[in-house]
This record gives structure tokens, sequence and C-alpha cells, in this order.
């Protein structure tokens, strides 16, 4: 892959309107602009990062988080273009000036596909095809889709809400820049690659689109080598196993051997998807833990140390100096300051692991994160809050709380929707059916753009609407009284 074939400023559903584009601005700054003043932007406001909304204690929902990634997003992205122009200098297209733009505005929309609280939402609507009442529904849909469905990620429903076009809507979804879409691929395959993990890129009903994309901006297409665990993980997904002879499949299989599947769409990631994954790594990890001290789950004892722990020991001295200097009395404030000198070394140190594997990186051959490999100190330091985060932050009784009402919400919806749009001819149906925007085609004569209907209505409510939806279809709240 090369860079001046990576960075391109063509916009998707508009491609014959490319060349009449006259602007002050910058195409990748019109798609900034254009996330900023959305809806499914604006309702991230009402959705859960990771502890409960609203509180009395102000902590991160899915704005404030977007918001805070694009901006180290963007220090990521122009720090690494002044590397570049350093090792490439006047060999790079001007367009590649723009890349901290791009991160930025990628990670505005790396959430925005996410349904209603979180994980636990993302499960509900996996587990009610898969554990729940929608079961039946796999004899009467495509394999594919039933992946699709089964395995509902919200990565892959962010790259969905930017580019399909909704009823009413003009072809191109939200008709942004190729580079910005590809950006937001953490996982370039479709749901019939996810495996046991589950995670994914894109839907099969968006492949095709993506593929495009990708061929546009030359992403290197894997010739579908993977490897699996099991024969029924093959079957599963209808792939082919390219090997001379059955022995030779079957020891392959036993040893988790690598072999090529035929027919499902593998790509490398675009260079970019990993500055964006960096700066969500940073922000979440370091600013739960920010949110934690001040909810009180963590002590200001064990947040400093943690927080300096990704430090040398001149270097925390240094800091806790400077502390002293500027008069930071306030605990509040200390953290505030150590969090911000965290997340600048996090930064420095992710820039510098990127230009040191850009080659692997643009040969498509690099693994892992940019956290996954920067400087050992640090590194182990991140795998301290990492650990910390799972037994004190997402394992403790609010979160919990959260994530159990909220799987109870989003699976009687997914229930009570899907039966109306089976049955739309009860008079229960009708109603339920009345509430869906026109944007949904709801009452398409096909069942998988029905049901996928009902998916999009669902995850694009905020935790707050789809408990108010809830507890009015179940008759536990009236607008009267």
């Amino acid at each position: 892959m090369n860079w001046n074939q990576l960075i391109s400023n063509c916009r998707l559903g508009q491609e014959h309107r490319h060349p009449e584009r006259h602007d002050d601005r910058t195409e990748f700054k019109r798609d900034y602009d254009r996330l900023i003043f959305s809806a499914p932007f604006r309702r991230l406001q009402n959705k859960t990062q990771v502890f409960p909304l609203p509180g009395s204690v102000f902590v991160h929902n899915r704005l404030t988080h977007s918001l805070e990634v694009a901006s180290v997003g963007m220090s990521l992205g122009n720090d690494v273009y002044q590397q570049l122009t350093s090792r490439y200098g006047n060999s790079l297209s001007p367009l590649v000036a723009e890349i901290g733009q791009i991160v930025a505005t990628a990670c505005l929309a790396h959430d925005m596909g996410n349904p209603p609280f979180g994980h636990s939402g993302e499960k509900a609507i996996q587990t009610f095809f898969t554990e729940g009442k929608g079961r039946y529904l796999q004899q009467k849909v495509s394999a594919s889709f039933w992946d699709d469905i089964t395995h509902f990620e919200g990565n892959a429903n962010a790259f969905r809400l930017l580019t399909h076009q909704f009823q009413g809507r003009r072809p191109g979804g939200f008709v942004m820049t190729y580079s910005t879409l590809a950006s937001i691929v953490k996982y370039p395959y479709s749901s019939s690659l996810a495996g046991k993990k589950g995670k994914f890129g894109f839907f099969n009903s968006e492949a095709e689109t993506y593929q495009h994309i990708a061929e546009e901006l030359g992403i290197i297409r894997f010739s579908g080598e993977c490897r699996v665990d099991s024969v029924e993980f093959a079957a599963a997904t209808g792939d082919t196993i390219a090997v001379k002879n059955p022995k030779e499949a079957t020891d392959a299989v036993a040893n988790s051997t690598l072999y090529t599947l035929n027919s499902k769409l593998r790509f490398a990631r675009h260079p970019l998807v990993y500055l964006v994954e960096a700066a969500d790594d940073i922000c979440y990890e370091i600013m739960d833990m920010e949110d934690a001290h001040k909810l009180k789950i963590l002590s200001f004892k064990d947040t400093t140390e943690l927080m300096l722990g990704f430090f040398e020991e001149d270097v925390q001295q240094r800091i806790l100096q400077r502390i002293k200097d500027e008069q930071l009395t306030d605990e509040n404030e200390q953290i505030q300051y150590l969090r911000a000198c965290v997340i600048g070394k996090l930064e420095n140190e992710c820039v510098r692991t990127f230009m040191d594997n850009e080659q692997a990186i643009l040969a498509g051959t690099f693994e892992g994160s940019l956290i996954d490999h920067i400087a050992p100190l640090q590194r182990e330091a991140y795998q301290r809050c990492t650990k910390i985060s799972k037994i004190y932050i997402y394992r403790s009784k609010p979160v919990l709380d959260v994530e159990l009402s909220g799987y109870h919400i989003m699976a009687t919806l997914m229930e009570l929707m899907i039966e109306a749009i089976e049955h739309p001819e009860r008079y229960y149906s009708q109603q339920l059916i009345g509430r869906v925007s026109s944007q949904y085609d709801i009452e398409s004569p096909d069942l998988e753009n029905r049901l996928m209907a009902v998916i999009d209505y669902i995850s694009g409510m905020t935790d707050v609407y789809a408990l108010d939806v809830y507890q009015k279809i179940c008759g536990i709240s009236l607008p009267i009284v």
C-alpha cells in the first residue's frame, strides 16, 4: 500500500461530482463537520460509556469519550504526518497532510454504531437470535444474513450507518470520503469470518461497498488465508479447504494450520485504523481511571500510583514537583494533571511505534495494536490499568446493574418488534410499527430487510429513549400519569 493512494478525498455516492468540489474547507474537514452536526452523533450524549447515566458526578458518556478520542487522534495523525514528511519529503501527495483531520473524524465515528447499553446491548441483539425466541428465524433467512445478525457488532454497524442508503436518504449514506470510511473499519472482514471473538468490520450487506472503497485506495486483499480451529467452523462459514488430500485437511485442522478459505472478503487494515484504535485505547483506559477516582471506586493513592507507573523514577519526581510548584492541592486536579501527562506519553509512544513499523503496516503484516508494541515500561503500566479496570470498574455493581437492566430492555424490545414485523396484520403490531421512523424499511416485503430495519431502529436508540420506549410499550409508564 502507498500513502498517495491511501489518502483520497473522493466521496462515496458522489464520485461523479468529485471534480466539481470547491470550498475553503478541505473534504476531510467537511467530513468532520458533517458528523459533529449529525443526529446520530448527538445521540451519543445519552449512551453509556462505562458508568451509569445520569449521576451527581459527571463521568464520561459516548459523546464526551468520542470528542476526547478525536482530540488525541488529531495529535497522533499530525505527529505521524510530520514524521512521514521527514521520511518521504515532497514525494507525498498534499492530501497526506490531512491525516490528522481524517483520524479525528474517524474517531468521532468509531462509536456511532453502538447500540444502547454498550456491550450488553450488542449481546442482547445477538442472543435474541442464538438463544432467544428468534432462533426459528434461521430457517427463514440466508446464511450470510444469519451471520450478520447473530454476530451483531457496533463497529460494523457504524460502517452501515455511514454508508447505507436509508429510506428518503441519498445514495452513499453520509457521503463520506473513502479514506475516512476506511479508517473506521477496525476489523476489515465480514461477519462470516468473525470467529470466536465475534468481531468484524462490515455486514455482508455492506461488503460490496467496503470492497469498492478498499480497491480504490489500494488496500491489500488477502487471498483468503486464515487460521481456524475446527472443521465445524469451516463448514459453518461455507468455506472450502485448499489442500491436496483429505489427510492433509485433517492434519491442518488438527494443528490449526494456515490454509486457504475461499470466497470470503478479508483485507489488511487501512494504516490510519491503527491511529484511531490507539486514540481509543489511550482514552478509554486512562479516562476510566479518572472516572473511577471521581466515583471513589479507586482511591487517590491507587490512582496516583497507576498513573505514575507510566514514567521512569526521575520523571515521576519531576511530575510531582511540578504539581507542587503549580500549587495543585485539589486531588481531582492532581489526577487530571497526571492523566494529561500519561496521555501525552502514550501518544508519543504510539507515534514512535507506528513509524518504527510503518513498512509492516503498509505491507499488511503488522499484528496487534500499537499499544501492544510500545516500550515495555509503558506497556506494563497500561496492562496494570487494564487489570485493575476489569476487577474494580467493569465488574463493579453500578456497571453490572446497568448491563443487566440494559440487556433485559433490549431483549424485550427485540422480541416485541420482531413479533410485530412477523405478524403485521395484528392490531398491536400495527401500533408498534407506527412508532418506527420512516427512514427504516420496516414494511418491506422482504423479511431480511424488515429484520434489519428493526435492528437499525433499536440500535440507534439512546439509553434513555430505549428505557422510555420499553416502559411505555410494557405499560409501566403513561404520558398522562
